[in-house]
Protein backbone atom coordinates (compact mmCIF):
# COMPACT_ATOMS: atom_id res chain seq x y z
CA UNK A 1 0.00 0.00 0.00
CA UNK A 2 1.52 3.29 -1.16
CA UNK A 3 0.34 6.84 0.29
CA UNK A 4 -0.79 9.00 -2.40
CA UNK A 5 1.32 11.99 -1.05
CA UNK A 6 3.82 11.47 -2.81
CA UNK A 7 7.87 12.04 -2.99
CA UNK A 8 7.76 15.19 -4.84
CA UNK A 9 5.03 16.60 -2.91
CA UNK A 10 7.36 15.51 0.19
CA UNK A 11 10.61 17.43 -0.84
CA UNK A 12 8.53 20.51 -2.24
CA UNK A 13 6.73 21.18 0.42
CA UNK A 14 9.23 20.02 3.87
CA UNK A 15 11.97 20.91 2.50
CA UNK A 16 12.48 24.15 4.24
CA UNK A 17 11.82 22.54 7.57
CA UNK A 18 13.90 20.18 7.57
CA UNK A 19 17.51 21.53 6.62
CA UNK A 20 18.85 20.91 10.16
CA UNK A 21 18.97 17.53 10.79
CA UNK A 22 18.34 15.95 14.39
CA UNK A 23 20.19 13.01 15.84
CA UNK A 24 18.44 11.38 18.72
CA UNK A 25 20.35 9.37 21.48
CA UNK A 26 18.54 6.59 22.65
CA UNK A 27 20.55 5.11 25.40
CA UNK A 28 18.22 2.55 26.50
CA UNK A 29 19.70 1.16 29.44
CA UNK A 30 23.17 1.89 28.80
CA UNK A 31 26.09 2.95 29.88
CA UNK A 32 27.00 0.96 32.92
CA UNK A 33 28.40 4.20 34.79
CA UNK A 34 28.15 7.50 34.84
CA UNK A 35 32.09 7.64 34.16
CA UNK A 36 31.21 5.81 30.79
CA UNK A 37 28.46 8.65 30.32
CA UNK A 38 31.08 11.42 30.16
CA UNK A 39 33.36 9.74 28.36
CA UNK A 40 30.98 9.53 25.30
CA UNK A 41 29.81 13.16 26.15
CA UNK A 42 33.07 14.16 26.16
CA UNK A 43 34.01 12.21 22.79
CA UNK A 44 31.28 14.19 21.09
CA UNK A 45 31.69 17.33 22.69
CA UNK A 46 35.57 17.61 21.29
CA UNK A 47 33.91 16.46 17.63
CA UNK A 48 31.45 19.55 17.61
CA UNK A 49 34.37 21.67 19.06
CA UNK A 50 36.44 20.36 15.68
CA UNK A 51 32.98 21.66 13.67
CA UNK A 52 33.85 25.27 14.66
CA UNK A 53 30.09 26.97 14.45
CA UNK A 54 28.79 24.35 11.99
CA UNK A 55 25.11 24.66 13.12
CA UNK A 56 23.26 22.39 10.65
CA UNK A 57 22.09 19.23 13.13
CA UNK A 58 20.95 19.30 17.00
CA UNK A 59 21.31 16.61 19.22
CA UNK A 60 19.17 15.05 21.75
CA UNK A 61 20.30 12.50 24.40
CA UNK A 62 18.40 10.00 25.89
CA UNK A 63 19.92 8.63 28.79
CA UNK A 64 18.48 6.58 31.43
CA UNK A 65 16.78 8.70 34.41
CA UNK A 66 19.42 7.66 37.21
CA UNK A 67 22.30 9.58 34.92
CA UNK A 68 19.78 12.85 33.70
CA UNK A 69 20.20 15.14 35.81
CA UNK A 70 24.36 14.48 35.71
CA UNK A 71 24.16 14.54 32.00
CA UNK A 72 21.59 17.86 31.84
CA UNK A 73 24.74 19.39 34.01
CA UNK A 74 26.86 18.19 31.33
CA UNK A 75 24.86 19.58 28.67
CA UNK A 76 24.62 22.83 29.42
CA UNK A 77 28.49 23.39 29.16
CA UNK A 78 30.31 23.90 26.15
CA UNK A 79 29.17 23.25 22.63
CA UNK A 80 26.48 20.93 23.98
CA UNK A 81 24.78 24.26 25.19
CA UNK A 82 24.15 25.23 21.45
CA UNK A 83 23.81 21.99 20.06
CA UNK A 84 21.88 19.82 22.62
CA UNK A 85 18.93 18.98 24.59
CA UNK A 86 18.12 16.43 26.82
CA UNK A 87 15.06 13.92 26.23
CA UNK A 88 13.54 11.30 28.33
CA UNK A 89 13.30 7.77 27.08
CA UNK A 90 9.43 7.43 28.46
CA UNK A 91 7.10 9.57 30.61
CA UNK A 92 4.12 8.08 32.93
CA UNK A 93 0.99 8.19 31.29
CA UNK A 94 -0.71 10.64 34.44
CA UNK A 95 0.95 13.03 36.03
CA UNK A 96 -0.62 12.67 39.83
CA UNK A 97 -0.85 8.75 39.91
CA UNK A 98 1.08 6.83 42.78
CA UNK A 99 2.74 4.07 40.76
CA UNK A 100 5.67 2.41 41.32
CA UNK A 101 8.57 3.19 39.61
CA UNK A 102 7.02 5.80 37.13
CA UNK A 103 8.55 9.67 36.39
CA UNK A 104 5.86 12.14 35.57
CA UNK A 105 6.04 14.68 33.66
CA UNK A 106 6.61 17.59 35.72
CA UNK A 107 9.58 15.71 37.55
CA UNK A 108 11.04 15.65 33.55
CA UNK A 109 10.74 19.24 33.28
CA UNK A 110 12.65 19.98 36.56
CA UNK A 111 15.04 18.14 35.19
CA UNK A 112 14.92 20.15 32.43
CA UNK A 113 13.65 17.67 30.08
CA UNK A 114 12.71 19.33 26.46
CA UNK A 115 12.11 15.89 24.26
CA UNK A 116 10.55 12.40 25.73
CA UNK A 117 10.01 9.57 23.58
CA UNK A 118 6.78 8.07 22.87
CA UNK A 119 5.80 4.76 22.27
CA UNK A 120 8.94 3.04 21.31
CA UNK A 121 8.68 -0.14 19.59
CA UNK A 122 10.52 -1.71 22.74
CA UNK A 123 7.43 -0.66 25.31
CA UNK A 124 4.81 -1.24 22.23
CA UNK A 125 5.82 -4.82 21.70
CA UNK A 126 8.29 -6.22 24.53
CA UNK A 127 6.00 -4.59 27.44
CA UNK A 128 2.81 -4.64 26.18
CA UNK A 129 1.81 -1.00 26.09
CA UNK A 130 -1.37 -0.40 24.34
CA UNK A 131 -1.98 2.61 21.79
CA UNK A 132 -4.34 3.76 24.02
CA UNK A 133 -1.62 3.79 26.97
CA UNK A 134 0.73 5.37 24.46
CA UNK A 135 -1.77 8.14 23.36
CA UNK A 136 -2.30 8.94 26.98
CA UNK A 137 0.97 9.13 27.23
CA UNK A 138 1.84 11.79 24.19
CA UNK A 139 -1.30 13.37 25.66
CA UNK A 140 0.29 14.39 29.22
CA UNK A 141 3.97 14.67 27.54
CA UNK A 142 2.45 18.10 25.49
CA UNK A 143 0.33 19.24 28.62
CA UNK A 144 3.71 19.35 30.01
CA UNK A 145 5.37 21.73 27.48
CA UNK A 146 7.35 18.49 26.24
CA UNK A 147 8.68 17.86 22.20
CA UNK A 148 7.34 13.92 21.92
CA UNK A 149 9.52 11.93 19.45
CA UNK A 150 6.11 9.47 18.70
CA UNK A 151 7.27 6.17 17.49
CA UNK A 152 5.32 4.57 14.25
CA UNK A 153 5.96 1.43 12.70
CA UNK A 154 4.93 -1.93 11.77
CA UNK A 155 5.97 -5.17 13.48
CA UNK A 156 6.13 -7.56 10.17
CA UNK A 157 6.22 -5.72 6.32
CA UNK A 158 3.43 -7.62 4.54
CA UNK A 159 0.07 -6.79 2.32
CA UNK A 160 -1.71 -5.73 5.62
CA UNK A 161 1.23 -3.41 6.90
CA UNK A 162 -0.51 -0.01 5.14
CA UNK A 163 -3.73 -0.59 7.57
CA UNK A 164 -1.62 -1.50 10.55
CA UNK A 165 0.09 2.02 10.15
CA UNK A 166 -3.31 3.81 9.67
CA UNK A 167 -4.94 2.24 12.62
CA UNK A 168 -1.82 2.81 14.66
CA UNK A 169 -1.59 6.76 13.68
CA UNK A 170 -5.31 6.71 14.74
CA UNK A 171 -4.96 5.48 17.89
CA UNK A 172 -1.65 6.90 18.88
CA UNK A 173 -3.19 10.77 17.89
CA UNK A 174 -6.55 10.09 18.96
CA UNK A 175 -8.37 13.21 20.84
CA UNK A 176 -5.65 15.53 19.78
CA UNK A 177 -5.53 18.43 17.71
CA UNK A 178 -3.38 20.02 14.48
CA UNK A 179 -1.75 22.61 16.43
CA UNK A 180 -0.85 19.94 19.10
CA UNK A 181 0.53 16.99 16.43
CA UNK A 182 2.55 19.63 14.65
CA UNK A 183 4.44 19.92 17.86
CA UNK A 184 5.85 16.29 17.84
CA UNK A 185 8.10 14.49 15.65
CA UNK A 186 7.85 11.08 14.39
CA UNK A 187 10.18 8.66 14.40
CA UNK A 188 9.32 5.80 11.44
CA UNK A 189 10.73 2.71 13.43
CA UNK A 190 10.15 -0.96 11.33
CA UNK A 191 10.20 -3.32 13.86
CA UNK A 192 11.04 -6.14 11.95
CA UNK A 193 14.27 -3.94 10.44
CA UNK A 194 15.57 -3.57 13.84
CA UNK A 195 18.82 -6.22 14.47
CA UNK A 196 17.85 -7.35 18.13
CA UNK A 197 14.25 -8.87 16.90
CA UNK A 198 14.61 -12.48 15.40
CA UNK A 199 14.91 -12.72 11.88
CA UNK A 200 15.74 -8.91 11.02
CA UNK A 201 16.68 -7.25 7.79
CA UNK A 202 17.58 -3.94 6.40
CA UNK A 203 14.79 -1.11 5.50
CA UNK A 204 15.73 1.09 2.75
CA UNK A 205 14.60 4.87 2.57
CA UNK A 206 12.39 3.57 -0.72
CA UNK A 207 10.48 1.00 1.53
CA UNK A 208 10.43 3.28 4.47
CA UNK A 209 9.12 6.20 2.09
CA UNK A 210 5.88 3.93 1.65
CA UNK A 211 5.58 3.63 5.67
CA UNK A 212 6.18 8.05 5.85
CA UNK A 213 3.46 8.65 2.97
CA UNK A 214 0.88 6.46 4.77
CA UNK A 215 1.20 8.20 7.74
CA UNK A 216 1.41 11.72 6.57
CA UNK A 217 -1.82 10.35 4.23
CA UNK A 218 -3.47 10.06 7.67
CA UNK A 219 -2.55 13.08 9.34
CA UNK A 220 -3.52 15.31 6.20
CA UNK A 221 -6.86 13.34 5.52
CA UNK A 222 -8.33 13.44 9.47
CA UNK A 223 -6.68 16.39 11.01
CA UNK A 224 -6.41 18.47 7.75
CA UNK A 225 -2.88 19.35 8.44
CA UNK A 226 -1.40 21.06 5.65
CA UNK A 227 1.96 19.42 4.35
CA UNK A 228 4.11 22.86 5.45
CA UNK A 229 2.80 22.20 9.21
CA UNK A 230 2.89 18.22 9.46
CA UNK A 231 5.45 16.66 11.34
CA UNK A 232 9.47 16.36 11.21
CA UNK A 233 10.19 12.61 10.43
CA UNK A 234 13.15 10.56 11.87
CA UNK A 235 14.45 7.36 10.81
CA UNK A 236 14.83 4.99 13.31
CA UNK A 237 15.09 0.92 12.56
CA UNK A 238 18.72 0.05 13.80
CA UNK A 239 20.61 3.14 12.94
CA UNK A 240 24.57 3.23 12.15
CA UNK A 241 27.07 4.73 10.19
CA UNK A 242 26.56 1.94 7.87
CA UNK A 243 22.79 3.05 6.87
CA UNK A 244 22.58 6.94 7.98
CA UNK A 245 24.07 8.24 5.38
CA UNK A 246 20.71 6.95 3.28
CA UNK A 247 18.14 7.86 5.00
CA UNK A 248 19.61 11.26 6.13
CA UNK A 249 20.76 12.27 2.37
CA UNK A 250 16.74 11.87 1.64
CA UNK A 251 14.72 15.49 2.59
CA UNK A 252 11.79 13.35 3.74
CA UNK A 253 13.78 13.10 6.90
CA UNK A 254 14.96 15.34 9.40
CA UNK A 255 17.41 13.11 11.35
CA UNK A 256 17.89 9.84 12.96
CA UNK A 257 16.68 7.97 15.80
CA UNK A 258 20.12 6.04 17.04
CA UNK A 259 19.95 3.38 19.59
CA UNK A 260 22.40 1.01 20.23
CA UNK A 261 25.35 2.80 18.30
CA UNK A 262 24.69 6.01 20.26
CA UNK A 263 26.38 4.27 23.51
CA UNK A 264 29.51 3.71 21.38
CA UNK A 265 31.22 7.08 21.29
CA UNK A 266 33.21 6.10 18.05
CA UNK A 267 30.47 4.88 16.08
CA UNK A 268 27.82 7.85 17.37
CA UNK A 269 30.86 10.39 16.16
CA UNK A 270 31.00 8.84 13.29
CA UNK A 271 26.86 8.99 12.38
CA UNK A 272 27.51 12.60 13.32
CA UNK A 273 30.15 13.55 10.74
CA UNK A 274 28.05 11.76 7.96
CA UNK A 275 25.07 14.85 9.21
CA UNK A 276 27.65 17.04 9.12
CA UNK A 277 28.42 16.64 5.29
CA UNK A 278 24.57 16.52 4.11
CA UNK A 279 24.21 19.28 1.96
Amino acid sequence: MLGSFGTSLNIEGIKNNMAKKTIIANWKNHPESLAQAQEILDFTNDYLDSLGDFRELSLVFCPPFVFMEEVAKILQMSHFEHEAFLGAQDIAAEDKTALTGEISGPMLKRLGVDYVIIGHSERRWKLGESDEVVNHKLKTAIENGLTPVVCIGEKVRDGGFGKFIEDQVLKTFKGLGPDQIKRCLIAYEPVWAISTNPGAKPDTPDSSLESVNIIRDVLIGNWKLEIRNLPRVLYGGSVSSKNAADFLNRKEFSGVLVGGASVNKEEFVKILEITSKIK
